[in-house]
This record gives structure tokens, sequence and C-alpha cells, in this order.
């Protein structure tokens, strides 16, 4: 892929791979430990291409991966996980949920509010289109967090090998996550960001809602596939 891709060209490309109508490809079902333990769906296709990512083989090869399935589907196997672990948290992971947007409105809409869904994305379609914010606040169970990719244009492009300018899109959808009203925080990969520009960073947010400067803080998970392509690119955990 061109080194300077645009996120957004890429959504509609690999959108059309991995999403039919209301259904959505998947590549397992499981139950996690994170946030205290959670049913978790494994989609396919992203519109990014992040060196540090662990999902590698599935997000380049969006037509040979996965099954396809509908919301209704998804929707039984994630409450049938969250009933017998005892769990009351769900999300889609492993790409990019936002791609397939009938899909992801249509299993919102399934999920019974008990259970809080927690929609982890890259916010590129989200800071592009504000409606798209404004569809999600109807449900009140939802929660996002939108995983910033490094501390600035420079940092992002080097992790992505996108367009630097993408990066603003990333903060465009905490502005209209918030303008909406839906629950959201930002979560920003400062695995090879100093100290300089974490607290630009930090200063940004707090720019866009006196919350989001206090980010979480996410690290990159190095496994020997990773460091491989990390050391390929020049790039070292900091």
């Amino acid at each position: 892929m061109n080194p300077m891709y645009d996120p957004l060209t890429v959504a509609v490309e690999t959108g059309t791979l991995v999403t039919r109508g209301d259904e959505r490809k998947y590549y397992r079902f499981r139950a996690a430990r994170f946030y205290g333990g959670i049913g978790t769906a494994d989609c396919v296709g992203c519109c990014l291409r992040c060196i540090f990512c662990w999902a590698w083989d599935k997000v380049n090869d969006p037509a040979g991966s996965g099954t396809f399935y509908g919301a209704d589907e998804v929707a039984r196997r994630i409450i049938a996980i969250c009933r017998n672990r005892k769990l009351h948290r769900a999300r889609l992971s492993g790409n990019e949920p936002t791609l397939s947007r009938t899909h992801l409105i249509s299993l919102l809409r399934l999920l019974p509010q008990d259970i809080m869904f927690i929609l982890e994305t890259n916010g590129i379609l989200l800071g592009h289109d504000r409606g798209y914010a404004q569809e999600l606040a109807a449900f009140p169970h939802l929660h996002v967090r939108v995983s910033i990719k490094g501390c600035n244009e420079s940092e992002f492009s080097q992790l992505t090998g996108a367009d630097p300018a993408a990066f603003g899109l990333q903060l465009k959808a905490l502005e209209h996550l918030g303008e909406a009203g839906v629950s959201c925080h930002p979560a920003v990969m400062v695995s090879f960001s100093d100290h300089r520009a974490v607290d630009s960073l930090r200063e940004r947010l707090r720019g866009i809602g006196a919350g989001f400067s206090d980010f979480e803080a996410e690290e990159a998970f190095m496994n020997p596939a990773i460091e491989r392509r990390l050391a390929k690119r020049g790039l070292l955990p900091r």
C-alpha cells in the first residue's frame, strides 16, 4: 500500500469487502479479561495499517479472512457469552467496528441495556461524519473508546503509514462524540512517544474537553512478528 494512503478511501474499499447488507465479517467470538471481563466479537477490516497491530494478517487480508454474520447472530453469540460468564460488558474488537455502519447500529439495537457496549474505534469515520456520532447517541448503554495512534501528525503517519492529516480526524471524533453527548474517552498509543509529545497532546485534548486530557495510556503488545515490522521501519518503543 502507498505509504501515504488516505484512510477514508481505504475505509470505503475495505467496507465493500467485509460488509454485505446487514452482515459483517468476523473471525472469532470469545470472552476476554479486559475491562474486568468482557464478551468480545472480533471483526475483520480496518482503514489503518498500524505497524504494531496484533491482528495484522486479518487487517491486510480482509477478503480472505473471516465469515459473514448478521447482526442478530452476532448479538445472540455476544449475549450468550455474557450470560454464561456473568459478564456485563461487550465489545467489537480485532479490527475497526465502524466500517459497517448499518450492521453496527443494528447490533446496538439488539443488545440489552444491562450489557454495556464498549465501541473500540480509531475514530477516523466518526471524525469525518458528525452524523455518525449523533446516531450513536441513541444508545445509553454505549461507551466509545477512541484509540489515538501516536501523539501528533508525524507519529501517526510513522505508525500507520497514512496521510498525517488524518490524525486530526481522531481528535474530531472526540469533539463530535462530546457534542452528541456520547459517553467516551481517548486512549493514546504512547509506546513510541517522548514526554514532550505526550504533554503536547494532553494540551490539545484539554482544548476539546477538560476530561480528555486524562487519557488512557496504551502500550504496544510486542511479539516477534511486530518486532520485525518495527525494525523494518526503524521504529523502537521508548
